[in-house]
C-alpha cells in the first residue's frame, strides 16, 4: 500500500521486510486487491520478491482472492511460492469484500460465498494431489492435468480461511480450512476471545481436535 507521497519500489519492501525479520516477527504477508483506493502491488509478486530476505519467518497471502484468482491460477502461484521459500507458505484465503473487485473482473459479488466454497475445494485437491470434485459448477477442472511442480510441503499448503468471526464464517473455518485468519480491523479484545471460544467448540464438535490445540491455528491480520 502507499502511504501519502511514499511511492512503492523493491526498496521499501526490502527495508519492511528487513525491520520485521530484525524485530524477530513471526510472518511476512502481502494482502490482495486488484482495485483499491489507493495503489497496490500484487500481493503474490510482492511476497516472492522478498523471499530472499525473510529468513526463517513463514510467508503469508492475507488474504488471496481465490475467487476472483481461480483455484487453476492461484494453485500454480501458491505452489510456486512455497517451493521458493522451501516450505514457508501459509495460504490464507477469502472470497473478498470489496465489489469493485468483483465489478472490475465481470463476476457476480452476490455468488462470491459459493463460488469461494468450491473454489477451496478445488484448489485442496490441486495442492495436494487429490480426487477433483466431479460436478464443478464454476471452475473447470481437467481431472488429467496434475500441478507439477507439487508444492514443497509434504501435505500440501496448509489453507487458512480469513473470517471476521460471524457464526457462518467460524463453521466454514472449522469445515474447510487449517486455520483461521482473523481480522483486527472488525473486532474487539472481548470479540475476538468469544470467537475464538466459538471456533474451539466447533472443531471439537466436529472431532478435529481438542480445545486445547486450537491456539496455534489462528492468527490476527
Amino acid at each position: 500500500m502507499q502511504f501519502g507521497s511514499e511511492g512503492l519500489s523493491l526498496g521499501r519492501l526490502e527495508q519492511a521486510v528487513d525491520a520485521a525479520r530484525e524485530c524477530g516477527f513471526a510472518a511476512v504477508s502481502a494482502n490482495d486487491h486488484f482495485v483499491f483506493s489507493t495503489p497496490w502491488l500484487d500481493g503474490p509478486t510482492a511476497l516472492v520478491s522478498v523471499i530472499e530476505r525473510t529468513g526463517d519467518m513463514t510467508l503469508a497471502t492475507t488474504v488471496s482472492l481465490a475467487v476472483l484468482r481461480g483455484p487453476v491460477p492461484l494453485a500454480k502461484t501458491l505452489a510456486a511460492l512455497d517451493i521458493l521459500s522451501e516450505g514457508r507458505l501459509i495460504a490464507a484465503l477469502g472470497p473478498g469484500s470489496s465489489k469493485r473487485d468483483y465489478d472490475a473482473l465481470g463476476i457476480s459479488f452476490d455468488e462470491r460465498w459459493k463460488r469461494f466454497d468450491e473454489a477451496i475445494t478445488v484448489l485442496r485437491a490441486l495442492l495436494e494431489g487429490d480426487v477433483r470434485p466431479e460436478h464443478a459448477l464454476y471452475y473447470r477442472v481437467p481431472s488429467d492435468v496434475e500441478l507439477t511442480p507439487a508444492p514443497h510441503q509434504g501435505r500440501g499448503i496448509p489453507l487458512w480461511i480469513g473470517s471476521w468471526g460471524s457464526k457462518v464464517g467460524l463453521r466454514r473455518v472449522a469445515r474447510a480450512a487449517d486455520g483461521w485468519l482473523a481480522s483486527a480491523y472488525n473486532t474487539t479484545p472481548d470479540r475476538f476471545a468469544e470467537a475464538r471460544e466459538r471456533l474451539a467448540r466447533e472443531l471439537v464438535e466436529r472431532g478435529e481436535l481438542v480445545a486445547s490445540e486450537v491456539a496455534p491455528r489462528i492468527g490476527l491480520h
